[in-house]
């Protein structure tokens, strides 16, 4: 049997950390060194083992999110009909042909034919009415005829000396026979003396008696007298 005393003593292993540990402060020394010598381009030259870095440097892995759960579909809704159930049979009436022992009898007569309509007989239309009479031919009293010869009023002296003048206008009622029945005094000349001698003349006239449809007839008539002094 072979006794371990004699075996020389293993070397120490360094742990792999160790080796990162080392490699990155050897890094940072590189690079001070580099900038105090003026040698940051040839910096970018040196080569830093990937596996080293990627060891040190990988960040941890995202966890993976959870699923999302699925959106339920709302099914339609279908709304069903009640049954609609026929409706129950009705009891039917039959008819009992024995007659009732207290039934009436009678006789049936067959009613009697509608009379038979008459022509329609043609009204004649209704007569029309008769014709207004035409209105009457009427002519007036005058009395100023030519054949009348009826006398000027008589102009009273003291109306001439004082200068008095008007016109006198009086209603005469003509007679059919043309003599005056009366005189009714309608416009006075402002004058009692003028007017008294126009009544006077008019009064004494004669007069064309008027007329109605060629018929004399009594009718009034306006006679007027005009005082003007010449």
């Amino acid at each position: 049997m072979q006794s371990t005393a004699s075996l020389p003593p293993a070397a120490p292993r360094l742990s792999r950390n160790a080796v990162i540990v080392s490699s990155v402060v050897a890094f940072h020394v590189a690079a001070l060194w580099a900038l105090q010598s003026g040698l940051v381009r040839k910096a970018v030259d040196i080569i830093v083992p990937v596996e080293m870095l990627s060891e040190f440097i990988e960040p941890p892995k995202p966890k993976p999110a959870p699923p999302v759960p699925p959106t339920p579909v709302k099914q339609p809704v279908v709304k069903t009909k009640a049954p609609v159930l026929p409706p129950a049979p009705q009891p039917l009436a039959i008819a009992d042909p024995t007659p009732a022992p207290n039934a009436p009898t009678g006789v049936t007569t067959p009613q009697p034919p509608a009379p038979p309509i008459a022509a329609p007989v043609a009204v004649a239309p209704p007569a029309p009415p008769p014709a207004p009479p035409a209105p009457s031919k009427v002519e007036l009293p005058s009395s100023d005829a030519n054949y009348l010869n009826n006398p000027k009023p008589r102009y009273p002296a003291i109306s001439k000396r004082l200068g008095e003048q008007g016109t006198t206008i009086y209603t005469v009622m003509i007679g059919a026979d043309g003599l005056p029945t009366s005189a009714t005094l309608l416009k006075s000349s402002g004058y009692d003396r003028l007017d008294q001698a126009a009544y006077t003349a008019v009064m004494s006239w004669r007069y064309v008696p008027g007329k109605r449809n060629g018929v004399p007839t009594a009718m009034a008539y306006n006679a007027p007298v005009n005082w003007v002094l010449e």
